[in-house]
């Protein structure tokens, strides 16, 4: 086995999520040696970034391990070398979220950080900056893995595919939060639960739960009517319809709420607005909370109130990720990859997340078993239509592209909302989108 010392860039360093990061690789240094983790952001981020390295520095320092950590705004310095980046970047800050959330509320539209004009407003501002680091990638680290846990994972995922050569892997929380959910409801090991996930990130269905070697699908779908828990803490955990789950004959993520009971979702925005802000405002303030005690000289671990941040499993699955790579594991794991045939309702050069097999070439899916059928089918193209527009906006500054990108998304209604909406998100966010100038 190799024992190569390792360098890691954490591009997005300053991060509330960043300790949690450092947590994990503490606890995997015996098989993850790392030696150089370079924490890296922008200007605007210094502050949180001395912080939250300060913090790094006292966990390692009270683990024990022989880690070096790095704080600079120097990207390049962090890139240069390295084995592994990983970017956890959020362009323009939770302002740029909050008018995300808020701007298509206006419209009577879902307002979400991921989904719909939401994740559309913060894919148009991501994707140029991501492929800026992928270039830096190609020319100072050529072959190092990207493990990209920014959002929209997905469509930051094909853009990368699409428009570069640097071997990139999209990460998500969410499967890996399932199968300990699926775990906790079972009374079970999480290593003896097994999944099969169809879809694309945030728009995905589980359609084989296996416990032990036993398929419990049809058992969890009896009980999940009621059952609180299947959700992520920046989604309402609505109970699913019995008869729409049996019909539908898979476990949806919880991201499909937002399809599946649009109306419900948009009273619950609406009110939410009304009685505590948006979700990126609540954010704000347990991001103050949070920094405050990570200024604490004497505080040496992660703190309990980050759970309450969402994001759990975070450093599980990207630490996981990593290790699979470094030490040639071969072990599944749910990621975004490129497409290839195994979903064949989508085109080849798409970014799906599906099982891969994992080893010190990256990540390969496996074949899925059945195909989805129409009534899953038929949302899972439209809604890929829309992130290869997308994508295709995002880059070349496209308005057009960009229309036509929100005018087929499920959750915006009519081109009376589209257009007005499209004009209002590139004015909000003229600064970022050079691109459209």
């Amino acid at each position: 086995m190799t024992t190569k010392e390792l360098k890691i860039a954490v591009i997005g360093g300053g991060s509330s999520y960043t300790p949690e990061l450092i947590e994990g690789i503490i606890h995997q240094y015996d098989e993850l040696p790392v030696r150089d983790l370079f924490l890296v952001d922008v200007e605007a981020g210094r502050e949180k970034l001395e912080i939250v390295g300060a913090l790094a520095q006292r966990m390692i320092e009270e683990a024990g391990v022989p880690i070096r950590v790095h704080l600079t705004t120097d990207r390049k310095e962090a890139i240069r070398n390295a084995d592994f980046v990983t970017t956890q970047i959020r362009v323009g800050q939770l302002d740029a979220r909050t008018r995300d959330e808020k701007l298509p509320l206006n419209y009577n539209c879902i307002g979400q950080e991921t989904t719909g004009a939401g994740g559309f407003a913060k894919a148009l501002r991501t994707i140029p900056v991501i492929l800026d680091i992928c270039k830096e990638i190609e020319a100072l680290a050529p072959n190092a893995f990207l493990i990209n846990f920014t959002n929209p994972a997905g469509i930051v995922t094909e853009a990368v595919v699409k428009h570069t050569h640097v071997k990139s892997i999209g990460l998500c929380n969410l499967p890996i939060g399932t199968k300990m959910t699926i775990a906790n409801m079972t009374n079970t090991d999480v290593s003896q639960v097994n999944l099969e996930w169809v879809g694309i990130n945030h728009l995905n269905w589980t359609t084989k739960i296996q416990v032990d070697g036993n398929d419990i699908l049809d058992e969890i779908l009896h009980k999940l009517p009621g059952t609180k828990g299947l959700s992520v803490k920046n989604i309402p955990d609505f109970g699913w319809d019995r008869d729409f789950l049996r019909s539908l004959g898979a476990l949806p993520c919880g991201y499909l709420r937002y399809y599946y009971m649009t109306d419900k979702m948009l009273d619950d925005e609406l009110a939410s607005l009304e009685a505590k802000g948006t979700r990126a405002e609540v954010v704000k303030k347990l991001e103050e909370e949070l920094f405050a005690l990570y200024k604490d000289p004497d505080l040496s671990h992660k703190p309990e109130q980050l759970e309450k941040r969402g994001g759990a499993y975070y450093s599980l699955a990207a630490v996981n990720l990593i290790t699979s790579i470094y030490t040639n594991k071969k072990d599944i794991q749910t990621v975004n990859v490129q497409n290839n045939g195994v979903l064949p309702c989508l085109n080849d050069d798409v970014s799906v997340e599906v099982n891969c097999v994992i080893d010190a070439d990256g990540a390969h899916p496996i074949q899925i078993e059945s195909q989805p059928k129409a009534h899953i089918r038929g949302l899972l193209q439209v809604v890929k239509a829309y992130e290869e527009l997308t994508v295709e906006a995002a880059v070349k500054g496209d308005y057009d592209a960009a229309l036509q990108a929100l005018m087929v998304h499920p959750l915006v209604t009519s081109v009376d909302t589209a257009k007005p909406l499209l004009d209002d998100i590139l004015h909000e966010n003229k600064k970022f989108l050079p691109q459209f100038a």
